[in-house]
């Protein structure tokens, strides 16, 4: 069974070439190997292990092209890519927002009421996105994601920290979020924004598992 390993290990590394998280993947897929190999521990048909090998993390060669497919998605990128779309979920509320109090145009009146009808809903779809954050970063960067994460949520955190500081000292007047702002809602987007790392982070283990 050992040699089993160190085969699928070899082939693995040269199918990695000098990917620089080259070592990282081994020992990870080392790990999985060894629980796998434990698993099977009462089969003694070695082919038979090999196929459920393969069956279960993929031949070396298959792992190896999805590594490389995802050197084009730098840490980096992944960052500014997360934090852009955050903005781009704040500008477009702003603007609405903005426009709704400046105009008061009748078809813009009726989205405004029915965005602010469904708070909850709306709470839940950003939800989805800090998870899907987590997930995309788990599943692209393994364990290697989780600092990661960590500064893309901090930097992607500031627009929400920011909007609560100019509506707290009422820099932002207020009337501009009625019916929404209110004691409970107030309270509710603290929590919310409370669970936001906790739902990220269940996302990351979640992606980091959908990797292998």
């Amino acid at each position: 069974m050992e040699q089993l390993k160190n085969k699928f290990l070899k082939e693995l590394a040269k199918g990695l070439g000098n990917y620089e998280g080259k070592e990282s993947i081994l020992q990870e897929y080392e790990a999985h190997l060894d629980e796998l190999l434990a698993e099977f521990m009462d089969v003694e048909n070695e082919r038979e292990i090999q196929e459920q090998i393969m069956s279960r993390l993929g031949s070396p060669d298959e792992i190896a092209s999805m590594w490389r497919a995802e050197l084009s998605v730098t840490p980096s990128k992944m960052k500014w890519l997360f934090f852009l779309l955050n903005i781009v979920f704040f500008t477009g509320g702003s603007v609405l927002t903005l426009i709704h109090n400046l105009y008061q145009w009748d078809w813009l009146s009726g989205v405004w009421l029915h965005l602010t009808a469904i708070p909850i809903i709306i709470a839940f779809i950003y939800m989805f996105f800090w998870a899907l954050l987590g997930y995309e970063i788990g599943k692209g960067f393994g364990h290697k994601g989780k600092r990661l994460l960590k500064k893309t949520f901090l930097l992607s955190l500031i627009p929400n920290l920011v909007l609560m500081i100019l509506t707290v000292f009422q820099i932002i007047p207020h009337n501009w979020f009625e019916p929404l702002l209110s004691r409970e809602f107030i309270f509710a987007c603290i929590i919310f924004t409370i669970f936001l790392y906790p739902i990220s982070l269940i996302g990351y283990r979640w992606g980091k598992k959908a990797s292998i």
